[in-house]
């Protein structure tokens, strides 16, 4: 027996060894930093721990060199470099690295030819008892013999050491503290086992220093401490004829949480420790005999962080702590906050290491993310080193000449700055309340060479201004710089600025009245219109556009020249609140305009209007189309026009929400569209976004520039750093920046504070400096990752670019605890993660939970007559070629976001590659970078329940009722009659929740369907929430309309996962006759559950009557997301509320009755219950700030009934426990037929076991003359029992569906089972034992091939896609991903 069991386990590992499992890159958060100085390299080597990796990074390249796997399945804990070949020429360095248990030590060298890091192990140490905490190199001598070797110290979680001799590959020494308890930190100090000393934080939140010493020398202890040092014989070693044991130094005590990391200063005197209590404390630690105290010593407390305290170093002048709050501090030696750094995002900063030789920071955190940081040089070198150091940041202030002359306080006749604008790094120009204009020169050593150009008439007021230099417009003009101002008498001044001999000389001068006295509040220049025309503004919203003379053809300087400047046209605004910025297209004619209340305007802007030589009478024109609240309701600051195609144009605005949007505007269908909007948290203005002209997409290299409460702020878009932070006020007060190429090393910034104009300004004019902070690797989601799902290749490319370029780079969509999705591109070589692009961020940044692609479109006969299936393959591969490409995601707050593939293919027939191309690496980066580029998804539609939210009940009697459709959302009416839900039967149903719950969205799946010669498809989405409550949804497209469709009940408890089956029915007999399709929807629920529900009949009846109306009609849908920012949409909708009542109260039934236009229909079959005694309506959903009255009216009372879905289906207990993942997909070949099918359904939950049901879908058993002869079966069954096939059937469709195969694991993994996924031929599945298994389905029977430890913590989800014939690619996400990439033999 014993005999046969061995055989059967050695058939199992041959199976396992048949199929490769490669462990792929991780990205999450970084476990360890290292500092590795190379000879002939002013910088040193990064090393960093990643996972189970080691990546070698070049500072002084700032690039990413090679990645070395360290261990398998632990993650590298810490790393340690030491020179110990210092006598050779070679620049070879020895590594240690340890990881929980485990400790290896590797020779690292740096090829100089092929610029190539090695990394080679030397020693793989026993494993230890307990996990390793730190270690360190020493210097010693080895029994009977006077030669020092070296040592490796490594201290244990037990508080103790162990003493490594790296020449003889042998443990020497074992040393125990006299304080013998767990630890959660500790760090070693020496350079020789003499002066070893050991710092190790306790679970008593202490810190006991010890050291290790020969037993002889008693005199180093006090008589207090001598009881502490009487060591056991096992605590004691021979090394060189010598006894060695541990001897107490001092226990500090202060901290009052858990000490999480210790730092030592370089010479052993002063230690530094972080705990959980949210502090950092400097302790002075006695270093010879004499310096020991009687008494404990006392910490210097640094106190500033908001979270938890992670890591920290010390140097000479200065303390660096990191933290959960996702800041690095830097403090002084006396306990001063000296700067505080945030780059990080997420859960905080894990680790921070300096150089005090480059004078280099390096942190590293959660997100995935390294910067690389410059300290402040008076930090580092003293204030007087830093005040002489080239490309420093100059700070100074200037002040208007008049204000020289002024003695005493400001009055109302005192002269002061109204506006600044900055012409380049050294010009100035600034306009006074005196009406004078003023350039200012400003010098290389501070100050300003002052020139007044011009004074208004009559010395009015300037207020505003706006500028226009060389360079922004084609037309050689003779003047470097235009300037328009507008003065309190409604004066318009322009004038033109040449430098002659570095001396501002105006050159021409035109000054018109414009408007009214204190109406002229905004003026203009558009860039594309050049400098002979300019705009201006008053409170109203109207825009005037003026003329101006042809500068080339004018020699006059006259400052009263009006004569020559006409008025063009007048442009009237809809909304009539004053016009804030405005840019233009002039070969689409069109003029984009942004007002004071976040709404964005166009008008028409003809060319022949804009070129013509005169014009005899005014035009004015009113808006060809508008969008209200694109930036809620709060400020536009500015707006940027881009051409797409013909007819088509981008417009990208920034506001005082802290927001970038995306508009598309098709000229010919007059259709403006919301298509996209960007968030930067670390700004709540934006006033400007400085784009790479060489550069097509606004984000890939690009710049925010903007306000954070007082501070002005330049934030790079790409890195996520923050690169100029200045305290300046605010941004009401005047101010203005320039920017250069590239704004890290060039900008300028001035600002009006107490009569003074103060300049910053940092310019850098050599361009091989480096710009810090640094970002050497990618920065990922901050938090778990509780979704993921790929994005398959043949959505993002077309048939000229499928190779073997991206046979195996993927985009991966993933969702996460901060509510942000991404969408990360991975591909296989030296950076496996190349690029990660931030989606966008759920409603609040509430956690997203669930993720899945939509991409196959599923097409429905518009009508009831047959059509050949070659007829209707051929329309749907027309179709296809358009259809919309979505990512639904769903989380807390019951907050439900659609995201759109834009640009997804790459099909350009002038870039054609052929595949013997793909060998060249140019052509390969060049395809790379333009798939990057252009592939996203943008924010589409947002969908959440209104802050009084309807709770729906099941009820008692089961009363039937209409399943709804679509209405006329703008006109919508309160109806209290019968069919209303305020009747007295109603209002039993429904229970109104006065405070907002906390219920939230738990897994989600959809599918897109279309009419058939329809522009409109619909997206039905299948929702779980945490109520126990499942819905179907569905979204309109292009209308981004959301409707409930129908509740599936009863539903005894939450779902947790959602999947869905979608198969065509074909007639028996003639299968090239398609009569449709039937969607199922299959449950896995927190009991165990697995449910099957049939949607098939609410889906076809609410097509059909999308169909059968014109929804362009009924519906405006214009909106934007909301961003949980009180100034986008939260006042907006309370103050829609207060004229809800009176609007109900004037609306009489006939009239409502005459305006409201509602489709109803009723349903057949089991699968809906109707009542065709009543009229049911839709409801229908928009998340937009915009929404009408009657909007909010539907969305408040929610006033409407929908219908009922009962389970085709229910398997009671699958699982003993929660059904936590489920996956199906139909199994190829066999038994498929296109009128059968087969499909494999894959479960995991709670109680470790994996579940394995193979169904079959097929037409009902018909004969013609006798009827169905199927007989019916029973709605609700026990589980499937192996070898029996249990049938179920709807009564209203002509199919049924049979259970061929059912298997239980029921300890498929350690621990439950988080994750699962299948193609109906390989199996994959992960839990929070950590590991990957590899099923293979063989015959209908599961059979493990293959399984891998992984590098994620916790895992929550998995996700695979096939590369090839048995080959994969599968990720896993938790707290962080990492692919495993599994092939066949």
């Amino acid at each position: 027996m014993d005999s046969a069991n061995e055989a059967t386990v050695v058939e199992h590992e041959q199976r396992l060894t048949e199929w490769r499992v490669h462990r792929g890159p991780y990205l999450g958060d970084i476990s360890a930093l290292c500092f590795l100085h190379i000879p002939n390299y002013s910088l040193p080597f990064l090393l960093a721990g990643l996972g189970s990796e080691i990546l070698v990074y070049n500072l002084e390249l700032g690039k990413f060199m090679r990645s070395f796997s360290i261990f398998e399945g632990v993650r590298v804990h810490g790393i340690t470099s030491s020179s110990l070949q210092e006598t050779t020429a070679s620049a070879t360095d020895v590594i240690a690295v340890f990881g929980e248990t485990r400790v290896k030590l590797f020779s690292f060298s740096f090829d100089n030819v092929s610029l190539s890091p090695h990394l080679t192990l030397i020693h793989l140490l026993p494993k230890l008892g307990h996990w390793v905490l730190d270690i360190c190199f020493i210097k010693g001598c080895l029994p009977h013999s006077n030669l020092d070797s070296h040592f490796l110290a490594i201290g244990c979680s037990d508080n103790s050491v162990h003493i490594w001799d790296i020449s003889n590959s042998n443990m020497v020494l074992k040393v125990q503290s006299p304080v013998r308890c767990l630890l959660y930190s500790m760090r070693l100090w020496g350079h020789n086992l003499e002066v070893l000393r050991i710092a190790s934080g306790t679970i008593f939140n202490e810190i006991v220093v010890w050291k290790v010493a020969p037993q002889h020398d008693k005199s180093s202890s006090t008589q207090e401490d001598h009881e502490h040092q009487i060591i056991s014989s096992s605590n004691c070693s021979l090394l060189k004829d010598k006894l060695y044991e541990a001897v107490h130094v001092c226990k500090l005590i202060g901290h009052e949480g858990s000490i999480f990391r210790i730092a030592w200063s370089d010479c052993g005197s002063k230690l530094v420790s972080v705990s959980d209590d949210r502090s950092a404390r400097l302790w002075a630690i006695p270093i010879e005999r004499g310096d020991l105290l009687h008494h404990d010593p006392i910490a210097l407390v640094l106190f500033g962080h908001n979270a938890r305290v992670w890591d920290c170093c010390i140097s000479d002048y200065f303390i660096v702590t990191v933290s959960e709050d996702c800041t690095c501090r830097i403090w002084g030696v006396d306990g001063e906050q000296l700067q505080v750094i945030k780059e990080h995002i997420g859960r905080g900063i894990w680790r921070c290491l300096y150089d005090p030789n480059s004078s280099l920071l390096i942190t590293a955190g959660f997100d995935s993310a390294i910067k690389v940081h410059k300290p402040h040089a008076f930090l580092t070198r003293g204030l007087t080193a830093a005040q002489g150091s080239p490309g420093r940041t100059e700070m100074f202030s200037i002040c208007i000449p008049n204000v020289l002359e002024h003695i005493g306080f400001m009055d109302s006749k005192s002269e002061y700055v109204r506006c600044l604008r900055f012409s380049c790094q050294d010009s100035l120009y600034v306009a006074t309340n005196h009406g004078y204009l003023y350039h200012a020169k400003l010098c290389d050593a501070g100050g300003a060479q002052w020139n007044q150009l011009v004074q208004v008439s009559n010395g009015a007021p300037i207020i505003c201004m706006d500028l226009l230099s060389k360079g922004s417009f084609e037309l050689d003009s003779g003047a470097e710089d235009w300037i328009a101002i507008g003065d309190g008498k409604g004066n318009m001044t322009v004038i033109g600025v040449t430098n002659n001999d570095c001396t501002p000389t105006v050159r021409l001068s035109f000054t018109w009245p414009a408007e009214m006295e204190r109406q002229l509040l905004g003026t203009y220049w558009c860039k594309s219109l050049g400098c002979r025309h300019v705009f201006t503004a008053d409170p109203r919203g109207r825009l005037k556009l003026w003329r101006l003379p042809d500068p080339s053809q004018s020699n006059l300087q006259s400052s009263t020249r009006s004569n020559g400047v006409s008025h063009v046209a007048e442009f009237i605004s809809s909304y009539g609140m004053r016009i804030m910025c405005l840019d233009a297209c002039l070969e689409e004619e069109v003029l984009a305009c942004g007002d004071l209340r976040g709404n964005m305007v166009l008008f028409p802007l003809l060319k022949s209007l804009v070129l013509g030589t005169s014009v005899t009478q005014e035009m004015k024109i009113p808006p060809v189309n508008h969008f209200k609240g694109v930036h809620g309701i709060s400020s536009v600051s500015s707006v940027f026009v881009t051409k797409l195609d013909y007819n088509q144009i981008e417009i990208s605005s920034t506001g005082a929400d802290g927001c970038i949007c995306y508009l598309e505007y098709d000229r010919e269908m007059q259709n403006l569209q919301f298509t996209g909007m960007k968030q930067v948290k670390e700004l709540s203005l934006i006033e400007y976004v400085s784009v790479d002209n060489n550069s097509r997409d606004i984000l890939s290299s690009s710049y925010a520039v903007g306000f954070a409460s007082v501070d002005f702020i330049v934030w790079n878009l790409v890195n996520e750093n923050k690169v100029v932070k200045i305290p300046c006020g605010g941004w009401r007060r005047p101010h203005s920046y320039y920017l250069g190429d590239v704004p890290e090393m060039k900008n300028c910034f001035a600002f009006v504070k107490d009569e003074m104009i103060h300049i910053h300004r940092h310019w850098i004019h050599d361009r091989d400096g480096k710009i810090y902070p640094q970002s050497l690797h990618m920065q990922f989601h901050g938090r778990e990752i509780h979704s993921l799902c790929f994005i398959s290749e043949d959505i993002l490319l077309g048939d000229n670019y499928k190779g073997a370029l991206f046979s195996k780079s993927s985009w991966i969509a993933t969702g996460c605890e901060d509510g942000t999705v991404r969408l990360t591109w991975y591909s296989p070589g030296t950076e496996n993660w190349s690029m990660s692009k931030l989606l966008g961020e759920h409603v609040g940044g509430s956690a997203v939970r669930s993720i899945c692609c939509v991409s196959k479109l599923h097409t429905i006969s518009s009508d009831t007559s047959d059509v050949p299936d070659g007829r209707s393959k051929l329309n749907a591969a027309a179709e296809d070629k358009d259809n919309p490409i979505l990512l639904i995601s769903v989380g807390a707050k019951r907050v439900l976001t659609s995201w759109l593939l834009k640009n997804r293919r790459l099909d350009n027939k002038n870039n054609f590659l052929t595949d013997h191309q793909y060998n060249s690496k140019e052509v390969d980066d060049q395809v790379l970078s333009s798939l990057s580029s252009s592939m996203t998804f943008q924010w589409l539609s947002t969908d959440m329940p209104a802050k009084y939210s309807i709770t729906h009940k099941y009820p008692e009697n089961n009363v039937e009722k209409v399943v709804d459709v679509a209405e006329n959302v703008s006109n919508t009416k309160i109806d209290a009659g019968p069919g209303s839900l305020f009747s007295e039967r109603g209002m039993m149903d429904l229970v109104r929740d006065k405070h907002e719950d906390d219920w939230r969205y738990l897994a989600v799946t959809a599918f897109l369907v279309k009419c058939a010669g329809s522009r409109i498809s619909v997206c039905f989405v299948v929702v779980s929430c945490s109520d126990a409550t499942l819905m179907l949804r569905a979204l309109i497209l292009p209308f981004r309309l959301w409707f409930d469709v129908a509740l599936l009940v009863p539903l005894l408890a939450p779902v947790l996962s959602l999947q869905h089956i979608i198969f065509p029915i074909c007639r028996p007999y003639k299968e090239n006759i398609k009569v449709g399709n039937v969607y199922i929807v299959i449950s896995g629920s927190t009991d165990g559950s697995v449910t099957f529900w049939d949607l098939t009949d609410s889906v076809e009846a609410f097509m059909q009557r999308v169909s059968d109306c014109d929804v362009e009609k009924f519906f405006d849908c214009q909106k934007r997301p909301r961003t949980g920012r009180g100034s986008q949409g939260g006042r907006w909708w309370r103050s829609l509320s207060s004229g809800m009542s009176k609007k109900r109260q004037d609306s009489g039934p006939l009239k409502a009755k005459e305006e409201t236009k509602s489709i109803n229909y009723g349903t057949q079959g089991t699968s809906s219950v109707p009542n065709d005694s009543e009229d049911g309506k839709m409801v229908c959903s928009q998340a937009m700030h915009t929404a009408p009255p009657e909007l909010e009216t539907k969305t408040d009372n929610l006033s409407v009934e929908i219908c009922e879905i009962q389970p085709l289906h229910l398997l009671q207990n699958i699982h003993q426990s929660g059904v936590n993942c489920l996956h199906v997909s139909e199994i190829k070949g066999g038994q498929n037929t296109d009128s059968c099918h087969v499909y494999s359904i894959i479960s995991g939950g709670d109680d470790q076991a994996l579940h394995h049901l193979i169904v079959e879908s097929s037409p009902k058993s018909i004969n013609l003359h006798n009827g169905i002869l199927t007989p019916d079966i029973p709605h609700l069954v026990s589980e499937p029992k192996y070898g029996e096939d249990i049938n179920f059937q709807n009564r209203s469709k002509n199919y049924e569906i049979r259970f061929l195969n059912y298997e239980k694991f029921p300890s498929a993994h350690s621990s439950s089972v988080k994750g699962v996924w299948t193609d109906g031929s390989w199996v994959f599945s992960t839990g929070l034992d950590q590991r990957v298994r590899c099923w293979h389905l063989h015959q209908s029977k599961l059979i493990e091939r293959a399984q891998l430890i992984v590098s994620v913590p916790e895992p929550e989800t998995i996700s695979a896609r096939a590369c090839g014939r048995n080959h994969y690619q599968i990720a896993v996400a938790g707290r962080g991903m990492q692919i495993v990439d599994f092939s066949g033999s």
